[in-house]
């Protein structure tokens, strides 16, 4: 092997033994993560196990087990059990733990045990961020995205899921029902096997049908009409692709615009996002330490009550409102064209006649005030207007808020283009980590903990590239403060 580069004599014996820290270079993130972790006070964010028991076998301090979960999913290694092969052979590792290698049981035990301490931590990590002034813009985006639970579609049941199996197997009871008939008739009869097989799929199948029904009856306890029985929390979502679903969970989160860290977050099992845009959008503000925020989110948002909330907290909301009505399809004239006059609290219709208030109802808990015009019937343009007797405009008590939104939305088209470059690659960027599959873990709480592990190695990445090595270290000891 002439003119090669030659390695060392595996059985050469050193007299003096490198040291462990000579393997690790001093611009390596190993050491931010053991800085930013080491300041944490365990005790005071809530992980169980800071402070020891004075008996029993010691217990690996939450301090060890933060810094191995942050080092994984910083290099997309969530398995608790490559984790545990990782400590055994990863020269990283081995200087970030001491040369400590858990069992792959302990360290599961650890993020399903501590999901409150996980998520405070993520949180800390989010005033760190602001104490640096990274969040200048008082401008988030808000999005939701679909992360695919444990359970799989076969093991999630409704009643329209449970009326369509038990058709599928009547059909095929039926089926092996004709062919057992069919087998007695022309079959040997010292050739059973076939016949005993066909008995055998007949009863596992009825046995199927009895167990359904038994879900069927757990169903009317559900008060969203679901049963997930591997993870119990897991809801079926329908997705943007036409026609198609998953089981999994919807995760929500607020993006800082400028440096795109990701403020605030939260996991829900609720499969659409007309509930979250105040939540979200009052965390975001909560964590960016403004008094005023604006917030963009796509049309999945609008919801009159929630742009309300937030406007009444000081929120700014730009989205866009879905349309509803086929008016303007159908080449008749929309609400759009007629013109609301606050002084007298009627409507002006394109033919220049007026609509007054006729009546208030209530609806979904919202007040709505509906108008209609005398001169309808009679009028020369009904038929570009309504196909019913009157054309009657729905206006909801705070439609002011509504009217803003929109106004704010004309005054800024980029918007939307914000929100899309703004938080939509960061969803692609943590299923891209996760490897476009699902969570590990089950139950709401246990994956909220696992989310929060995804966002901390984003967020501090983020500010990594950021701020650069040497300025991420100084900024370490404010951690502590």
């Amino acid at each position: 092997m002439a003119r090669f580069i030659q390695g060392e004599d595996r059985q050469q014996v050193t007299l003096l033994p490198e040291c462990l820290d000579d393997y690790i270079g001093e611009d390596n993130t190993v050491r931010i993560v053991d800085a930013f972790i080491g300041e944490l006070d365990m005790v005071t964010l809530g992980f169980e196990g800071a402070t020891p028991a004075s008996t029993g076998r010691p217990s690996y301090h939450p301090t060890i087990m933060l810094k191995l979960y942050l080092y994984g999913y910083l290099n997309r290694i969530a398995s608790s059990r490559r984790l545990e092969r990782e400590c055994q052979r990863n020269v990283e590792l081995m200087w970030l733990t001491g040369r400590l290698a858990p069992d792959f049981k302990t360290i599961a035990d650890f993020r399903r045990d501590n999901s409150a301490g996980i998520r405070n931590v993520c949180r800390r990590f989010v005033l760190l961020c602001r104490d640096l002034k990274l969040f200048s813009q008082a401008l988030v985006a808000i999005d939701g995205s679909k992360f695919k639970a444990v359970n799989s579609r076969d093991r999630n049941f409704t009643n329209g899921k449970i009326d369509k199996r038990q058709q599928q197997i009547e059909e095929s009871i039926q089926r092996y029902l004709s062919a057992l008939e069919s087998a007695d008739r022309t079959q040997p009869v010292e050739l059973e096997a076939k016949t005993l097989r066909l008995k055998d799929k007949i009863a596992r199948l009825r046995q199927q049908m009895q167990e359904l029904e038994v879900v069927r009856q757990e169903l009317k306890t559900q008060p969203d009409g679901q049963i997930s029985t591997t993870d119990p929390d897991a809801r079926s979502m329908a997705t943007s692709a036409k026609g198609s679903g998953m089981v999994a969970y919807n995760v929500q989160v607020a993006v800082d615009a400028k440096h795109h860290l990701i403020v605030a977050h939260e996991v829900t099992n609720i499969g659409h996002d007309r509930t979250q845009l105040s939540p979200m959008a009052q965390s975001a503000r909560e964590a960016m330490g403004k008094k005023k925020l604006q917030v963009v989110a796509d049309r999945g948002y609008f919801s009159g009550p929630q742009i309300k909330a937030c406007t009444d907290v000081g929120i700014a909301v730009v989205l866009p409102k879905p349309t509803t009505s086929n008016a303007k399809a159908e080449g008749r004239f929309d609400k759009a064209d007629f013109i609301y006059i606050k002084r007298d609290d009627e409507y002006q219709c394109p033919a220049g006649k007026r609509a007054i208030l006729r009546m208030v109802s209530e609806e979904r808990g919202m007040m709505i005030h509906r108008y209609w015009s005398s001169a309808c019937p009679s009028c020369a343009m009904k038929p570009q207007c309504t196909p019913s007797a009157y054309r009657r405009i729905s206006r909801w008590e705070h439609e002011e808020v509504l009217d803003a939104v929109q106004h704010r939305l004309e005054n800024s088209p980029e918007s939307m283009t914000i929100r899309r470059r703004t938080v939509e690659h960061v969803f692609g960027t943590l299923k891209g980590w996760m490897g476009y599959t699902h969570f590990l873990t089950r139950r709401l709480e246990h994956v909220g903990a696992e989310m929060s592990l995804n966002v901390l190695a984003y967020n501090f990445k983020r500010v990594l590239n950021i701020l650069g090595f040497e300025a991420m270290m100084k900024a370490m000891r404010l951690v502590g403060a």
